[in-house]
């Protein structure tokens, strides 16, 4: 029956609780220094953040999620478990004439 009921749509949820979550989870991790914007995805189990490559080094990347990992299990209520990506990326482009 446990894990049953941990497999997405077993249980009936309110769409409003699962707003909610989805919102909270996304504004914890926008609370963050550096990070651009922040997206729950795959139902809430999953969460992909995009942080500004100038203001996050990638030892800072890693220190991020480990941050974010606990103040999720911390501070939220979640019915599995929630993968945290951190997404760091630069891009340069110029135009050859």
């Amino acid at each position: 029956d446990t894990i049953s009921a941990v497999r997405p749509g077993a249980r009936s949820e309110s769409i409003a609780s699962y707003i909610d979550r989805l919102n909270s989870l996304e504004k914890l991790a926008v609370s963050f220094r550096g990070v651009k914007s922040a997206y729950a995805i795959q139902a809430g189990r999953e969460v992909r953040v995009l942080v500004d490559p100038d203001d996050v080094s990638d030892d800072e990347a890693k220190l991020l999620s480990r941050s974010l990992r606990d103040r999720i299990e911390e501070e939220l209520e979640y019915p599995s478990s929630i993968r945290i990506t951190i997404i760091r990326e630069q891009r340069f482009t110029d135009t050859a004439k």
